[in-house]
């Protein structure tokens, strides 16, 4: 079977056929508005297959390849091969509504990518945060919601990170705002908890953190949080991760990665080395352990 059906989740097989429809639709000189009439749809759907938000139907795939003049070749059957591949559930349809679609992007995209980029200014990122931080976290965003829901969120993000780093990878770049070490999600003890593993996490390997802090003033990009997915097949093209209170914004566009490459570029250069960041850490959780405020005031 052709290269092309290589891949892990269904998230990424969808990218990767939207990419190639887009790429064959473009060496035919057609415009999405062309395929749209062809398929008669809306020019959206074409845009939505092309970025794999929306899974394609074997029939429209079918007829856009006979419009962009792929006919009866092994690269056809491929592609065919590629769009029942991309239908196939991934393993949080288990998790039912606690799922959106955009959150079901996120994890595909996380299950697959090889290096993680990612700047918070407010919070542990998702991968890194212990079960008590989540169970926290959950709790505090929907107080009218059950904890039954809280405990199914958390069990959700565990699972994330389990099948996340099952392969050994993705490396976890994470650039942290210094106020994210000192905000007591979860009370203090919580708060300690979350501080030690992140010190455990950056002293196996796979995660590098480094942190922004109060004395370095305001910095570029200070408080719009992103997280960047590279891959290790180049076809698959970065991503950025721009979440929002009820959803999120997933940028692909070559020039649009390409900014906030250069503005995580810019704030690791306003953030303490990874050992630096280390000791700050720890300075933190002993001020903790001591009994103080983190901000040096007693509790």
């Amino acid at each position: 079977m052709s290269e092309l059906t290589i891949g892990g989740s269904p998230t990424v097989r969808r990218r990767r056929l939207g990419a190639e429809l887009r790429r064959l639709r473009e060496q035919a000189g057609l415009s999405a508005d062309d395929a749209a009439r062809h398929l008669e749809c809306s020019p959206s759907k074409i845009s939505r297959v092309e970025t794999g938000r929306t899974p394609a139907r074997i029939r429209d795939v079918r007829d856009l390849l006979e419009l962009y003049g792929l006919h009866d070749t092994p690269e056809r059957e491929t592609l065919l091969d590629l769009v029942r591949q991309s239908k196939e559930q991934g393993w949080w349809q288990s998790f039912g509504d606690a799922v959106p679609e955009w959150l079901e992007t996120l994890i595909g995209l996380e299950g697959d990518a090889d290096t993680i980029l990612t700047y918070e200014s407010v919070l542990v990122p998702g991968l890194l945060q212990t079960e008590e931080y989540a169970r926290a976290l959950a709790l505090d965003f929907d107080r009218d919601g059950s904890p039954t829901d809280a405990e199914r969120t958390v069990a959700l993000k565990r699972e994330r990170q389990k099948r996340s780093g099952r392969s050994g990878r993705p490396l976890v770049h994470a650039l942290l705002d210094e106020a994210v070490l000192r905000r007591p999600v979860g009370g203090p003890d919580v708060l300690r908890g979350q501080l030690e593993h992140l010190l455990a996490e950056a002293a196996r390997g796979r995660v590098i953190i480094q942190v922004i802090p109060f004395q370095a003033g305001g910095y570029p990009a200070q408080g719009f949080p992103f997280t960047l997915f590279e891959f290790p097949d180049t076809r698959d093209q970065p991503v950025v991760y721009l979440e929002a209170l009820s959803g999120a914004v997933y940028l692909e566009k070559a020039h649009e990665v390409r900014r906030y490459k250069v503005a995580f570029e810019k704030l690791r250069a306003c953030s303490l080395g990874p050992d630096e960041a280390g000791a700050m850490i720890m300075r933190i959780v002993e001020k903790v352990k001591q009994g103080e405020g983190i901000h040096g005031q007693r509790r």
